[in-house]
């Protein structure tokens, strides 16, 4: 399955940089120009390749992931190296290497600020503790790495290869139909785009409001998503559960096993590839009632349609159990970390904190289940235990047995291995080393009058039967002693109705847990304690990782205007990772908040790259805020969009996947498309509205004379008059 998941990752890898391509291909015009930046994928790759071996991490599900996210952001800075040199090689016609010196004098600052920011966005996660810790820490020193590598062959390869294998553009030389009419459109476009953004800014008021409606709406909007730990996975693997009623035969168990055995193999012929059983076990315990299947599906290429798939047939098979009468049986579909938990849904356990003994704590689970079966949002509450069962008690008349002349050990000893068993030795049969155990004959143990068949050798080397010092009667009680942290307590499982995600039902469970008897807590374990640990940390993570690019931006820039117009733009992204999570029925999990994270970055580039462009014609050029903010956002429209597409067309094959680890890369490549389309068309016009407006504050506070120094020349003139 691991190896399915990575070959799968590995094509969509394979998909991504044929994308990308093409869009550098169609914006660039020129495959001179597009090799550039394909050149630098393989380099950067094969260098972070090298440090993550250095730094002890694998090639797996989730460092592939981040390669693929990678792909679209490594490519960034040689588009806006041979972009901007392109445009000065035709706009100013000047040749390849003079247009190379003055476009890294341009576009240097702006390409190490977009290492820095992606780079600070992603170091966060790196130092999260938990199940957790370990996913955001594969991605955040994968994509850090690489965008550190980045920056570093925009800023020395790329240069060198723009230098040597473009050519000055020929005059008179007129592009393919197809490229002619994609720039005439394209140029429209922009002089639209300009008008727009002038208009904006001549009503920055208005704007301001509509800025701040959408930061209501992306409130709103995020609360409404449901929460998950991480997404269902079809793993090709299903568990079926099989518990009957206590004390029940072994035989009976076979039956039932047999019976979903027999219809799996028949009936879902297409789907089901083999089916494993065991008797005497399952995930609530051991005993003669109990039972497992373990039934593998066929690969995913010969799984193709949509019944096929894992929860089709999850939904089928819940049909032909429930017509069982003789046991209950549950197919359970695996969580996506087979290590937290054996089913998908929540897990708890209520524990007898106060002490109120077993009964009370048997009374408060069957109570917590009855509200839960009448409770539409959650389906399959059940324990995950072995129920009570009737007993029978053997009481040993202690001073009886000394008189005896019977040790406690000897009467223990002989129980155990009567009625249980004990190993003996080793022994040695055709060349094969088997085990030997003792135990007593099946036809006397099988009901309490066979204890009277039993005798206990004394010290004086006589047999005394167990009639003359034990008594027994039948009790009821527990067929295993459950504990958690070291306190008595019972465990349960359960699942979602459809439509109902995993964080709404936990809730849920909190208000009915309210309800129970004093003493009785609830506490959770598994995948449910990493979905709210999860939860907790992504919002710290989240602020963290805004603060360290603020700071970094602002020791970058030596600047507060700059770095604050930046990050005005990153709940735009977030916004647009939000809907299309929404828009796609998709759960706020670990892999939507690695999306979101991103979507952040790459806000945040393109907010650099007009911010930028827009400071140095303000400072260095003396163009007033107004043009300079205008003149910045139309020069810098075709890298943004150019840069953004290529990022977005090579996340879309995770977005629509199929097959292995499917759940995944549908949570992250959908939060990243979502998120960089709005941080991209929405950007491009509150950047220059956000610097026009910051600027203009600072310049009218730096224009303004200090309150002591009006109040001391105030005084001055009163003396003089």
């Amino acid at each position: 399955m691991v190896q399915v998941s990575i070959d799968s990752v590995v094509s969509t890898l394979v998909e991504a940089i044929v994308l990308v391509f093409l869009v550098m291909l169609l914006f660039l015009q020129s495959v001179r120009a597009t090799l550039i930046p394909t050149l630098a994928v393989p380099v950067v790759l094969l260098g972070t390749f090298g440090v993550l071996l250095a730094a002890g991490f694998t090639i797996n599900l989730l460092t592939m992931f981040a390669m693929v996210l990678a792909i679209g952001l490594l490519v960034d800075d040689a588009i806006v190296v041979v972009e901007n040199v392109e445009r000065l090689m035709h706009d100013e016609h000047l040749s390849p290497k003079e247009a190379t010196l003055k476009s890294m004098g341009q576009i240097s600052g702006a390409l190490v600020g977009i290492g820095v920011v992606i780079s600070a966005v992603f170091v966060p996660m790196a130092f999260m503790d938990g199940s957790t810790g370990v996913i955001y820490r594969q991605f955040a020193i994968t994509i850090a790495v690489a965008m550190s590598l980045s920056v570093l062959v925009a800023l020395v390869f790329t240069p060198a290869l723009c230098a040597t294998i473009l050519k000055a553009p020929v005059p008179g030389k007129k592009p393919a139909k197809f490229f002619a009419w994609f720039n005439r459109v394209f140029n429209a476009g922009a002089s639209g785009y300009a008008i727009g953004v002038e208009g904006i800014l001549k009503r920055s008021k208005f704007f301001l409001v509509i800025y701040v409606l959408l930061l209501a709406a992306l409130v709103a909007l995020f609360a409404r998503i449901p929460t998950a730990f991480l997404p269902e996975e079809d793993q090709g693997t299903m568990f079926v559960q099989v518990q009957l009623p206590p004390n029940a035969t072994a035989a009976r168990t076979d039956q039932v096993l047999q019976a979903v055995t027999q219809h799996l193999l028949e009936n879902e012929q297409d789907t089901v590839h083999s089916v494993m059983s065991v008797n005497g076990f399952n995930f609530a315990g051991r005993g003669q009632n109990s039972g497992l299947l373990f039934v593998e599906l066929k690969p995913f290429t010969e799984r193709t349609s949509a019944h096929q798939h894992l929860k089709a047939l999850h939904g089928r098979t819940w049909g032909f159990v429930s017509q069982l009468n003789d046991a209950m049986v549950i197919p359970v579909i695996p969580p996506a970390i087979v290590e937290l938990g054996n089913a998908t849904g929540f897990d708890f356990f209520l524990q007898d904190n106060g002490g109120v003994g077993h009964e009370v704590l048997m009374q408060a689970r069957n109570q917590l289940l009855g509200m839960a079966a009448q409770t539409p949002q959650l389906a399959m509450v059940r324990p995950n235990g072995l129920s009570d069962e009737p007993q029978y008690q053997i009481e040993i008349d202690e001073e009886k047995a000394r008189a005896l002349k019977l040790s406690l050990s000897d009467i223990n000893a002989t129980m155990s291995i009567a009625w249980g068993s004990a190993y003996i030795n080793d022994f040695i049969d055709r060349g094969r080393v088997k085990k030997v155990f003792l135990q007593g004959q099946a036809a006397s143990r099988v009901g309490p009058d066979d204890f009277a068949k039993w005798f206990v050798r004394n010290s004086d080397g006589k047999m005394v039967p167990f009639s003359t010092f034990a008594t027994g009667k039948w009790v009821y009680g527990p067929a295993k002693l459950e504990r958690y942290n070291g306190v008595s307590a019972v465990q349960i499982v359960g699942g979602t109705a459809p439509g109902v995600s995993t964080g709404e039902a936990m809730k849920i469970v909190e208000g009915l847990a309210q309800q129970l008897p004093p003493g009785v807590d609830l506490v959770w374990t598994g995948l449910s304690y990493e979905e709210i640990k999860a939860g907790n940390q992504s919002t710290w993570i989240m602020a963290l990782s805004m603060l360290i690019v603020f700071l970094s931006l602002a020791a970058l820039y030596e600047s507060w205007s700059i770095p604050f117009s930046v990050m005005l733009v990153v709940p735009l992204g977030i916004l647009g990772a939000v809907l299309a999570t929404l828009g796609r029925g998709l759960t706020n999990d670990v892999f939507f908040q690695i999306g979101m994270i991103t979507t952040m970055g790459l806000a945040a580039k393109n907010a650099i790259l007009i911010v930028e462009f827009a400071r140095e014609l303000h400072e260095q050029e003396g163009k007033p805020l107004f043009e300079a903010a205008v003149e910045a956002a139309r020069l810098r429209l075709r890298p943004i969009i150019m840069t953004s597409m290529a990022f977005v067309l090579g996340v879309v094959p995770l977005a629509l996947a199929t097959g292995a680890s499917s759940g995944s890369k549908h949570s992250i490549g959908t939060s990243v498309v979502g998120g960089t389309l709005a941080g991209t068309f929405l950007a491009i016009f509150f950047v220059p509205l956000f610097f026009y407006v910051v600027a203009s504050v600072v310049a009218r506070f730096r224009k303004s004379p200090p309150a002591a120094v009006v109040a001391t020349h105030a005084s001055g003139e009163e003396s003089h008059a």
